[in-house]
């Protein structure tokens, strides 16, 4: 079960994906927005698990994935990347900027420097694709508690299994740095050690076969 939540998220990011996220953020370059995509899904799949392992931030999750994400944006991410899907879709569902707020709160900011600093792309970009890809990771979140019929403990489990097996996974080190980053009092000192992991995430989510 826990694998098919970054399964999904893979295959809704696809090469093709990057690109257009490429071109969304302003032409970057479509390795460093692989990557920041690989270290933002990583990240914002920590927080999601790390929120969710109380019965208040679980619950609230719940509500959040039953009201606005039933996994729908899933079906037409280049519509919802390019603008064409706001109309006809709830705008809580597409509301990145909201979803961030409630999902890191005050680490926003470390997250996206630290991000910028592993993937390369600067920090403005790396904040506006974030914004981008959080309604696509809750709605693969919905998808998956749809389709399995997941309860509030049950989504709790999937995430925290979902991370437990990335960070067995040695094919993608971003996940370990960003739990150590979401443990922390929100410093930034972790951010210091990114330099160490360097491009190496390239090969995570997105390189998998």
């Amino acid at each position: 079960m826990e694998a098919n939540l970054m399964n999904l998220l893979q295959g809704s990011l696809s090469e093709g994906m990057i690109e257009q996220l490429s071109q969304q953020i302003g032409g970057a370059n479509k390795e460093s927005t692989a990557a920041a995509a690989s270290g933002i899904v990583n990240t914002l799949m920590g927080a999601l698990a790390k929120n969710a392992e109380s019965t208040e931030g679980a619950q609230a999750l719940n509500n959040a994935l039953e009201r606005d994400h039933d996994g729908s944006i899933l079906n037409d991410v280049v519509g919802m990347l390019s603008g064409q899907q706001a109309q006809s879709q709830d705008t809580r569902m597409l509301n990145g900027s909201g979803i961030l707020n409630h999902v890191l709160g005050n680490k926003q900011g470390g997250a996206v420097e630290m991000i910028s600093k592993l993937s390369g792309l600067d920090s403005d970009k790396t904040g506006s694709l974030m914004t981008m890809l959080a309604p696509v990771v809750m709605g693969a979140l919905g998808k998956t508690k749809k389709e399995q019929g997941l309860d509030i403990a049950g989504i709790a489990s999937l995430l925290s299994g979902t991370v437990s097996a990335e960070r067995a996974n040695s094919d993608n080190p971003a996940i370990d740095m960003a739990m150590k980053f979401l443990d922390s009092d929100g410093d930034g000192s972790v951010v210091d050690d990114v330099a160490s992991i360097g491009m190496k995430m390239l090969g995570g989510l997105f390189g998998r076969k």
